[in-house]
């Protein structure tokens, strides 16, 4: 098996960008309309506070490492395929890997739990903006 040089500064990188886009995302930018579609109530965001957000922070930080580590695979495997390299691969990797994944995967929670389309819409936006960012960040840490 080849040696494929990752740059776990970079996956680092990635892991806090995760966190500071999801804090602006479901926070100022979009939290409001996140809660309202997701059918919660601003007490019920409060009570999940209490329960120990510390915990769920870190399993996401940890998730996001995860899919930058996986990204970054992606990414060597993108600049061999469509031969570029730079922010154009790390964009092609990050967009491809959501179109391919994350879009087909997510599409259950409309199709089958009823949850309406603008919250797909709003989840999936973050997840694509995130897999760009990520793609992007991993590309220019080669």
């Amino acid at each position: 098996m080849p040696d494929i040089p990752i740059n776990y500064l970079a996956v680092l990188v990635c892991g806090v960008a995760s966190m500071v886009l999801g804090s602006l995302w479901y926070g100022p930018l979009f939290g409001k309309q996140w809660i309202a579609l997701s059918g919660m109530t601003p007490e019920q965001m409060e009570q999940g506070k209490k329960k120990g957000m510390a915990k769920l922070y870190a399993l996401s930080f940890l998730g996001s490492l995860l899919m930058a580590y996986v990204l970054a695979h992606s990414l060597i495997f993108a600049s061999s395929y469509f031969e570029t390299s730079g922010i154009s691969a790390g964009l092609m990797a990050g967009f491809w890997s959501w179109l391919g994944f994350v879009a087909p995967v997510t599409l259950g929670s409309v199709l089958w739990d009823g949850k309406p389309w603008r919250l797909w819409i709003l989840n999936n936006g973050y997840q694509l903006l995130l897999l760009l960012i990520m793609g992007a960040i991993l590309a220019l840490w080669v």
